[in-house]
């Protein structure tokens, strides 16, 4: 299939492509009901909860939040890594919010959700990671009732920290491997290829009524030959999910980019995704982790 060759990106390709300009084919399309995403900003504010979306510059927030969705982010903004892609701020955070899980479950019922996707900062400075709070958070929506994605941290690959969360029920399970073997120490220093891959499989083992689910960010510098490595890596682990996005720099100051993949490659790359036995793909250049996330888990 056309996309990247096989060889590894220079010093040289990435000033060059730190440059690129967005392509047509991104282009993000202004929401039609604005009545709708006034109501989200104003119920975010109410409960006083940030969301990825927006510490993360999300180029879908506008068109969510018009349709009524949104991703929460727990455990505070303040992250203990520093991935050279990700807009969140980095430091030292504060101690959760011990109302947190109350206030989570109140802007579903507020917004009328039936499907809730919950992600955190990285908190390497809690013994658990923070699992405790998202199993937290999952059981105050599953009262409600509403279904529950969570996207997860490593949590440095403490078992019993993924135990927690499984153990809440969350109807999915996800965790981002972000990119392929070699770019992951520039990519997630504080991070771990095989960490990742172990979260994914200790987790589909656990509970397999759980969906297991990942994703990967594309024109990071990868090759064909890594990103299949790192397709059957995830399916090796269980994962069923899985989401195929390209990436956008946040600032002059992150990874550059160093390909735009066009839409047709995005195309490729799910069917050959499908045909590895992933039961459920979204692939194209605006797809995020959490992007209509209720309709992928009804895929699958």
């Amino acid at each position: 299939m056309p996309g990247q060759e096989d060889r590894p990106s220079t010093d040289t390709d990435k000033l060059k492509h730190s440059r690129l300009r967005l392509p047509p084919w991104i282009r993000v399309r202004a929401p039609a009901d604005g009545f709708k995403l006034d109501a989200v900003h104003r119920t975010l504010r109410a409960t006083g909860l940030p969301t990825v979306c927006e510490s993360a510059h999300c180029p879908n927030r506008a068109e969510c939040f018009a349709r009524g969705t949104a991703t929460v982010m727990i455990l505070g903004e303040i992250c203990t890594r520093d991935c050279r892609f990700c807009a969140v701020t980095h430091g030292t955070p504060q101690p959760p919010a011990p109302d947190e899980p109350e206030r989570v479950a109140e802007l579903a019922r507020r917004l009328k959700l039936r499907y809730v996707v919950v992600t955190s900062v990285t908190r390497d400075d809690l013994p658990d990671g923070g699992a405790g709070v998202f199993a937290a958070v999952i059981r105050q929506l599953k009262s409600i009732p509403v279904q529950v994605e969570v996207l997860t941290p490593d949590f440095q690959g403490h078992e019993p920290s993924i135990a927690t969360v499984i153990q809440a029920e969350p109807d999915v399970f996800n965790h981002n491997l972000e990119t392929v073997r070699r770019l992951q120490a520039l990519i997630r220093p504080q991070a771990d290829y095989q960490r990742s891959l172990e979260v994914l499989r200790m987790a589909s083992r656990m509970d397999s009524r759980v969906t297991i689910k990942s994703g990967l960010m594309l024109g990071l510098g990868e090759t064909d030959a890594e990103l299949r490595e790192a397709l059957r890596d995830l399916r090796a682990q269980g994962c069923m999910a899985l989401t195929l996005g390209q990436y956008l720099a946040p600032s002059r100051n992150h990874h550059p980019v160093e390909r735009f993949v066009p839409p047709a490659e995005f195309d490729a790359w799910r069917q050959t995704a499908l045909e590895m036995g992933f039961a459920a793909v979204a692939a194209g250049p605006l797809v995020r982790s959490s992007y209509r996330a209720d309709e992928l888990a009804a895929a699958d």
